[in-house]
C-alpha cells in the first residue's frame, strides 16, 4: 500500500500546518499539499484545514511511501532519471487504495522529492522521465509544455500503411459516456502526428509504425492512427464498441472477453525514444525493451 497512515502526539493550541513543519518534518509545500488533498486527520478521522488550531491529541497524516518490485531507472543523473516502464503499471495512484505504480519505484530510488515529468497510459509501455529536485522539476516539465523535446513510439496498427503520413487533425473531448475518450475535431487544440511504416505483415494485415508526437494531446497517437482508419491493436478504447470500452475501465472485462472482443491483452503502443537538451547536454536514450 503506497498510502502509510502515521499518528503523532500533538501540541495543543498550535496551527496545524506549524505542527507538521515543526514536529512531523514536511516542508511548507508538503504540508500545505496534505492538508488541501484532505490527508491530515485527527482521532476522530475528521479531515483537518490549514490554519486550523489543533484541540485533538493525536493527529494521523497519510504519507505516500515507495515500494520497490524491481524496477530500476535504465539512466540517472543528479537532477533527473528515465524508466523504461512495461505495459500494466499506472504511473500515478488514483486513490488511496491503488497498491502499486511508478511513482512508487521512483520514490523509492530517488525520495520524496522525486516525481514525475510526464506520463504515459496504463497499458503503455517505454519511457518515462522523472525529476530528482524542485529546480529540474520546473525546468523539465516545463520543457514538456513548450514541446522542447523529440518523442517517438512504435505502435503496431491494424490494416496497411505503406507510405509517410502527417495526420495534423485537432483534438478534442469525446463527450460521449467514456469519459477519458479523445475524438478529432475542428473544434479541439491543434494536434500533429507523423507516422512512418516500418513493416507490414501480410498474414495478420497489420503494420508496424513509428509515430513522433509534435504536440502532447491526451491519447494523442490512439485518436490519430484511429482517425484514419488504422486502430492500435489491442486498443480497449478506441475502434471497440463504448460497452465494451466502458466494461473495460470498470475492471469487468475477463481476459477471455478481452481477447474475444479487442484482440490482444495490452495496447500495442511502446515509448521508444527520448531526445531533450538540459543544462547544455543533449541527452538521447532508447528503451530497452523488445517490442512488438
Amino acid at each position: 500500500m503506497p498510502f502509510i497512515l502515521k499518528k503523532f502526539k500533538t501540541i495543543l493550541g498550535q496551527k496545524v500546518q506549524f505542527f507538521l513543519q515543526n514536529e512531523v518534518g514536511l516542508s511548507i509545500s508538503q504540508s500545505q499539499k496534505l492538508l488541501a488533498k484532505g490527508r491530515i486527520f485527527d482521532e476522530n478521522h475528521k479531515k483537518l484545514q490549514n490554519g486550523q488550531i489543533l484541540h485533538c491529541e493525536y493527529i494521523n497524516v497519510a504519507l505516500f511511501e515507495g515500494h520497490t518490485r524491481g524496477l530500476k531507472p535504465i539512466f540517472t543523473t543528479k537532477d533527473f532519471a528515465i524508466f523504461d516502464k512495461p505495459s500494466g503499471i499506472m504511473v500515478h495512484p488514483i486513490s488511496r487504495d491503488t497498491k502499486y505504480t511508478l511513482l512508487d519505484e521512483i520514490r523509492y530510488h530517488f525520495g520524496e522529492k522525486a516525481n514525475l515529468a510526464h506520463r504515459i497510459d496504463l497499458e503503455t509501455s517505454g519511457l518515462v522521465l522523472i525529476t530528482r529536485n524542485r529546480l529540474a522539476d520546473i525546468e523539465l516539465k516545463t520543457m514538456f509544455e513548450n514541446r522542447e523535446y523529440i518523442k517517438k513510439y512504435l505502435a503496431l496498427v491494424k490494416g496497411k500503411i505503406d507510405k509517410d503520413i502527417k495526420i495534423d487533425t485537432p483534438i478534442t473531448k469525446d463527450g460521449g459516456m467514456i469519459g477519458v475518450k479523445m475524438k478529432v475535431d475542428i473544434s479541439g487544440k491543434e494536434s500533429t502526428t507523423l507516422i512512418k511504416p516500418l513493416k507490414y505483415d501480410e498474414n495478420k494485415r497489420q503494420t508496424l509504425v513509428e509515430a513522433t508526437t509534435l504536440t502532447g494531446r491526451q491519447h494523442q497517437i490512439r485518436v490519430h492512427l484511429d482517425s484514419i482508419g488504422h486502430t492500435i491493436v489491442g486498443d480497449p478504447i478506441y475502434g471497440v464498441d463504448e460497452v465494451i470500452a466502458d466494461k473495460y475501465l470498470n475492471k469487468e472485462l475477463s481476459k477471455e472477453d478481452r481477447m474475444k472482443f479487442i484482440g490482444h491483452d495490452r495496447l500495442m503502443l511502446h515509448a521508444l525514444y527520448l531526445a531533450f537538451e538540459y543544462d547544455g547536454i543533449t541527452y538521447k536514450t532508447y528503451s530497452k525493451q523488445s517490442f512488438p
